[in-house]
């Protein structure tokens, strides 16, 4: 380290403590030199601190939001968090290897304060009203993968991954249709219109004559209110992070959509007739593992 540089350190070091020293303070008894030696890396040691710099003329602990400064020079004194407590008293250096007495420990202990842990963060609580609708269902399966799992089956066991995660947060969820039922499209969107919902959220998988084809696409109607386009970017935004192609958002006039007076998605979760999709869809890892990206999309547009 230059000279120059020391000083500045130096410099600013002392400006902490001189913004400790405002107003009367007490002066802890110097160390006597009859007692023990410990380096100052065995002294940070046992405070929970470590030695962040150090220079001829002074060490540097730092821990738990505590700052300890030691002069170890002659007649050096003792900073805890800007203020002065008392006198070094003797300091040894063998080569690069400072040692004080052991009593600093005791001395400088009582001034820490507590150890500053970061808090978890923990999920802020949401309100709202989500419709969540697994497309077909009964004796309307929709397409049929490659496979030969019916679409209905698993637009059924996402929906209701996604509903479950969206609940724990807080949040009341509708599902259009249980397991084995079916629910006509009118009445589909009538639910969230009859519950005001804050969002319907309509849950499908796709299908083209090509195999080639794969991917996500989020839907919303060709009128879509600022709302609706904003959840289609968000949920669209977090199912790119499952690794299926982002196929983006589109614009289409399904009755569902059409008809809803809130905002409203249409997801269409990958092509069951491209066998790396629908092995991936069919797949309760993979389920998992979508349904709290579209959550995540649902919650990312509530906040």
């Amino acid at each position: 380290m230059r000279t120059r540089t020391k000083i500045k350190i130096v410099a600013a070091l002392l400006a902490l403590v001189a913004a400790g020293c405002q107003g009367p303070q007490t002066t802890a008894p110097a160390v006597v030199t009859r007692d023990h030696t410990t380096s100052v890396e065995e002294l940070a040691r046992q405070l929970g601190l470590s030695v962040e710099d150090r220079d001829d003329a002074f060490v540097v602990l730092r821990g738990g939001g505590n700052t300890v400064l030691i002069f170890t020079h002659s007649d050096g004194r003792f900073f805890v968090n800007g203020k002065p407590i008392g006198s070094v008293g003797m300091v040894r250096k063998v080569g690069q290897t400072v040692y004080v007495a052991e009593s600093l420990v005791s001395q400088i202990r009582p001034h820490l304060g507590a150890p500053i842990t970061p808090s978890r963060p923990q999920p802020r609580v949401l309100r709202g009203n989500i419709v969540i609708d697994p497309g077909h269902g009964a004796h309307d399966p929709g397409t049929t993968s490659v496979t030969g799992v019916h679409e209905k089956t698993i637009n059924y066991d996402v929906a209701e991954k996604v509903a479950a995660i969206l609940e724990r947060r807080g949040l009341g969820v509708t599902m259009t249709r249980q397991r084995n039922e079916y629910t006509e499209l009118e009445a589909r969107a009538e639910i969230a219109n009859r519950r005001n919902a804050d969002l319907f959220v309509s849950i499908h998988a796709d299908s083209a004559p090509s195999p080639s084809a794969q991917g996500f696409t989020v839907y919303i109607a060709n009128a879509a209110s600022a709302d609706s386009q904003r959840a289609a970017r968000d949920i669209s935004r977090a199912m790119a992070t499952t690794g299926l192609e982002n196929r983006g958002v589109r614009r289409e006039d399904y009755r569902v959509l059409r008809t809803s007076r809130g905002p409203a998605v249409l997801v269409e979760m990958g092509y069951l007739s491209n066998r790396q999709d629908a092995l991936r869809l069919q797949d309760s890892a993979f389920q998992d593992k979508l349904a709290a990206a579209i959550a995540t999309g649902i919650l990312d547009y509530l906040q």
